[in-house]
Formats: structure tokens, sequence, C-alpha cells
């Protein structure tokens, strides 16, 4: 896929799941259990044991149907492995210009983690055209994001950290891009005793919220999807 199918596939999904486990067996699992709960897209973070195994599988398994990535990217050679086992979009907890040069080289998306309005300047005037705000629950969530689109409109952003269920509605009416969601969706101890079903309704509860959220701020601006 190309960076802009990609991008255009992140926005309508409207939902980035954060995989981190305790092996490649829970892994495995947890990708099972987001994709039967109806989110096509799937982040696995290099801090998963044997990470580029993981992305490979799933890549492998699901690539046709199911957008492939890898998170906790902070270095050339991780961005490297990752896009050589198949991974289309490419995370980072923070800014690393050459993360974003080496997913560019490969002509791969590259989405840097950004939290203050420096960092955000920074990271669009190097060619980021989607940007993680991070740890957006752990500075004012929802309120933060708007303010920071107040001053950037038109960037594109996914708050990942502190977002679940609840206040998804709130992220998406502050202007949330997507909605980047870890713990609060794979649940550790769902996960480690097997409870994929646990999960999965997790996953449907967080698509049923997105999509609400979005139909309300398309009837209050006039839009039509």
């Amino acid at each position: 896929m190309t960076i802009d199918e990609v991008i255009r596939r992140i926005g309508e999904i409207g939902i980035v799941p954060v995989v981190r486990a305790a092996s490649v067996a829970e892994a495995r699992r947890a990708v099972e259990a987001i994709c039967a709960g109806g989110i096509p897209i799937v982040e696995i973070t290099m801090t998963v044991p044997d990470a580029i195994t993981v992305i490979r599988e799933v890549a492998h398994q699901y690539g046709r149907d199911v957008l492939v990535g890898a998170g906790t990217v902070i270095t050339v050679g991780q961005a490297e492995l990752c896009i050589s086992a198949g991974a289309q979009f490419l995370v980072s907890p923070g800014l690393s210009v050459p993360v974003l040069s080496a997913a560019r080289a490969y002509g791969k998306l590259a989405i840097p983690g950004a939290l203050t309005p420096t960092e955000l300047m920074n990271a669009q005037q190097n060619g980021a055209r989607l940007i993680k705000i991070f740890p957006c629950g752990n500075v004012g969530g929802p309120k933060y994001l708007k303010s920071l689109k107040a001053p950037f409109p038109d960037a594109d952003l996914i708050p990942t950290g502190g977002v679940n269920v609840s206040n998804a509605a709130e992220f998406i009416a502050a202007g949330a891009f997507a909605l980047g969601v870890g713990a609060e969706l794979v649940d550790a101890t769902a996960l480690r005793e097997g409870n994929l079903a646990k999960i999965e309704q997790s996953a449907r509860e967080l698509v049923g919220a997105v999509w609400s959220a979005r139909d309300a701020v398309l009837e209050r601006t006039g839009s039509v999807r």
C-alpha cells in the first residue's frame, strides 16, 4: 500500500490498537481477538518478545485484510527490520528524524510521537503527516487535544495513552484523526488467561463508540458521511 492509502485506511477505521504482550503466543491471541471484534488494524510494539516474528506472521496471515504496523520503533535498524517483516506503518513514542527518513526511503508511513506544541511543529517540519499525541491522557486528555487543535487545525493527530470506550466520543469531538488504544482494549489479564471474548467485546464496543461519535460530529457540523 502507498502512504496515502495507509493514511486513508487509518482514518477510515479510526482506531489503532496497540498490542503489547508478554509472548509471541499472547500477541497472536490479541490480534485474533481485535480482528474478530471488527478492527482490521494492529500495531505490534517492539516491546513484544520477538516482535519481528509476530509482525511477519500477522502480515502473512492477515495481510490482505488487516493493516499491520509496528510500534515503539525508535531506531533506523528497527524500522528496516519491521518494514522487511511486512509492517505497513511505523509508530514511535517520540520524534526520530532518522526513522522518518528511513520510512520515507522505503515508501512507508512513519507516525512520530509528540506532546507539546514545539514537538508537534518539529514533527510537521520534518514531514510527518500523522502525529501521535502521547501520553495524552496524562496531560488533560480530550481537553488537551482540543487545545492543540486550536493552533494546528489541519494537523491529523492520534491521541494515545488513557484512551478508552468511555472517553472515545470526547476525543473524536476534540478533533482526533484516529485513536491509539492500548491496555484499555487489550486487557493484560484477559490476554494472559486466554479470555479472548472479553477483548473481542471491548473492540466491538470501541468501534461502536467511535462511529457514534463521528455521526454526532457530522450531524452537528451538517456534513455528510
